[in-house]
């Protein structure tokens, strides 16, 4: 097995302080020839070796269906707080149910007592409801569908984004296979099961002082993401930066119809670091034209759908990967399910 090799990107989204973030339109690999599908892959592998990130469109999941997730999510957090309470987040090992704001702290640090004193000085100023696969004992979804009907219609409504979104997760680990010299469907074992992810997260208004008063307050800290891949839905209003290269963070601006995806630490691993797993953050966004003399800056939504391996895998470098000139492994393997704890339990 070849290691990664160097493609084109389709079009740059984004290119700043040698971060190139770019365009990847995904339409070749879902009805092209294998050598469309080929390009593609490679394409991927390219921006997830430079910048881990890109933009993609044509993925198949149409707007509307993005709108309604959107709007359904948006009803969700305005209900009042004693109602989305009920609905608590509780373990790592469940990773399921309502997160208040400021109960987590996302962050590159592993201290308990520095991420603790992070959290008290400058919360992450956001509220979010994380959803998991069904049917996994002793680790039920937090589901709003008995408290009325608009609780059984977001029930519905992301039951089935869930399952769209692990479609679109089997689809893009088959393309990123293929750019890395693999063959097609060997992530397949990897991803079948949907030990994935989704993430609903609002970013309440918040006073322009806060920021003003408070050094380092950020929407959401600096950090990596923890599994393999994120599928994120931006709204319009921004706020997602990226570390470039010279350690500056780049604005990773919406572009309308596109999912902005990333690398995460267990692929870098899976890469032995061939594909990066960037530093990013959500910030204050910048204010709408005729807005700037405003005291606050608006509510921002977005809909994060982390994808993991399957929890039981043992994750390691992927031969190919090193050897040789490549280098040695950087890492010892490690079970998916028991890394993922581990980061969760240090961000909460």
């Amino acid at each position: 097995m070849s290691p990664i090799q160097e493609c084109n990107p389709t079009s740059e989204g984004v290119s700043k302080d040698d971060l190139v973030i770019p365009v990847i339109d995904f339409e070749p690999y879902l009805t092209g020839t294998p050598s469309d599908k080929h390009a593609v892959g490679m394409s991927i592998t390219n921006a997830f070796k430079t910048s881990g990130f890109l933009y993609l469109k044509n993925h198949g999941i149409p707007p509307s269906v993005t709108r309604k997730v959107f709007d359904t999510s948006a009803e969700f957090f305005a209900r009042p707080q004693e109602e989305k309470d009920l609905l608590a987040w509780t373990t790592p090992q469940s990773n399921r149910g309502y997160v208040a704001k400021g109960r987590e702290k996302v962050t590159q640090a592993s201290d308990p007592n520095e991420i603790r004193k992070m959290r008290n000085s400058n919360p992450d100023l956001k509220e979010s409801i994380e959803i998991g696969r069904e049917g996994v004992e002793g680790h039920p979804n937090q589901w709003p569908d008995e408290i009325d009907d608009k609780g059984k219609e977001f029930t519905e409504v992301m039951k089935a984004f869930f399952l769209t979104c692990k479609d679109l997760h089997i689809k893009f680990m088959r393309a990123v296979a293929l750019g890395m010299c693999l063959p097609e469907h060997f992530f397949d074992e990897y991803t079948d099961g949907g030990d994935n992810n989704l993430r609903l997260l609002h970013y309440p208004p918040v006073a322009k002082t806060v920021f003003k008063n408070n050094e380092g307050q950020v929407r959401a800290g600096e950090h990596s993401d923890y599994g393999s891949i994120t599928l994120l839905f931006q709204d319009a209003r921004g706020g997602l930066q990226v570390k470039s290269p010279k350690g500056t963070f780049i604005d990773a601006t919406p572009i309308a119809d596109t999912i902005v995806i990333n690398a995460g630490d267990l692929l870098a691993r899976w890469s032995n670091d061939q594909i990066k797993s960037t530093i990013h953050r959500v910030v204050e966004p910048i204010p709408k034209q005729g807005s700037e003399d405003s005291d606050e800056y608006p509510a921002r939504y977005s809909v994060a759908y982390f994808c993991n391996p399957n929890l039981e895998k043992f994750i390691e470098a992927i031969p190919g990967t090193f050897g040789g000139n490549l280098g040695e492994k950087k890492y010892e393997g490690i079970n998916s399910g028991e890394y993922l704890v581990q980061r969760l339990a240090a961000t909460y």
